[in-house]
């Protein structure tokens, strides 16, 4: 009978682990889920539907870049980034290229200086900011592939406007509404993507 009860205990223990195992292992791909947003589906998408490859890939990237601790700006550098990003603004008007192509460089440097990897290695930078702003790096990407695929003036400007997102929460700045090019002022800010009165 003493060997019943440890055979009937081992299974029983063995069946609990096997559970906790398993529901980690979902709860994992949901947490990924959860950190990343949009980021975990472009993952997965990118390796063709294959979810375990995708976090895998994000699971690395959280390994390699969250511990990752942003070095605040300096209120000159805050004040000068804006600055520039007001100049790239109003270039849009008259040359909506190169704006964008500045915008791409502009954001690369932000990066830099909050302690991200060097833009140098796009892939690299956009994996570290994806662990810590997985909700804004889409409009990163966009402003750097929108230059080289010779999008319409639109997409470029759509662009442009998502890659605000990611700008303003670098700069440490996160307001509700955003100056879009082209457009003029909406909202309560100026045209150099401040707030007025």
């Amino acid at each position: 009978m003493t060997t019943t009860v440890v055979i009937i205990v081992a299974v029983v223990l063995l069946a609990a682990i096997a559970y906790f195992l398993i529901r980690a292992r979902k709860g994992g791909g949901q947490g990924l889920r959860r950190r990343f947003g949009p980021e975990y589906e472009r993952t997965v998408a990118r390796h063709g539907g294959d979810t375990k490859a995708a976090e895998h890939e994000l699971a690395e990237r959280v390994r390699l870049h969250g511990s990752l601790h942003e070095r605040p700006l300096s209120p000159e550098a805050r004040e000068a980034y804006a600055g520039r990003w007001a100049i790239i603004q109003e270039t849009f008007i008259d040359s909506p290229v190169e704006a964008v192509a500045e915008a791409d460089a502009l954001l690369a440097r932000l990066a830099r200086d909050r302690g991200f990897p060097d833009g140098a290695g796009f892939e690299e930078q956009t994996a570290a900011l994806s662990v810590h702003h997985a909700e804004q790096i889409d409009g990163y990407r966009k402003v750097h592939s929108a230059v080289r695929d010779r999008s319409s003036t639109e997409e470029l400007r759509e662009a442009l406007v998502e890659a605000r997102a990611l700008f303003d929460v670098l700069l440490g700045d996160t307001p509700a509404e955003h100056v879009h090019p082209g457009h003029g002022k909406t909202g309560r800010h100026g045209t150099d993507g401040r707030t007025t009165a």
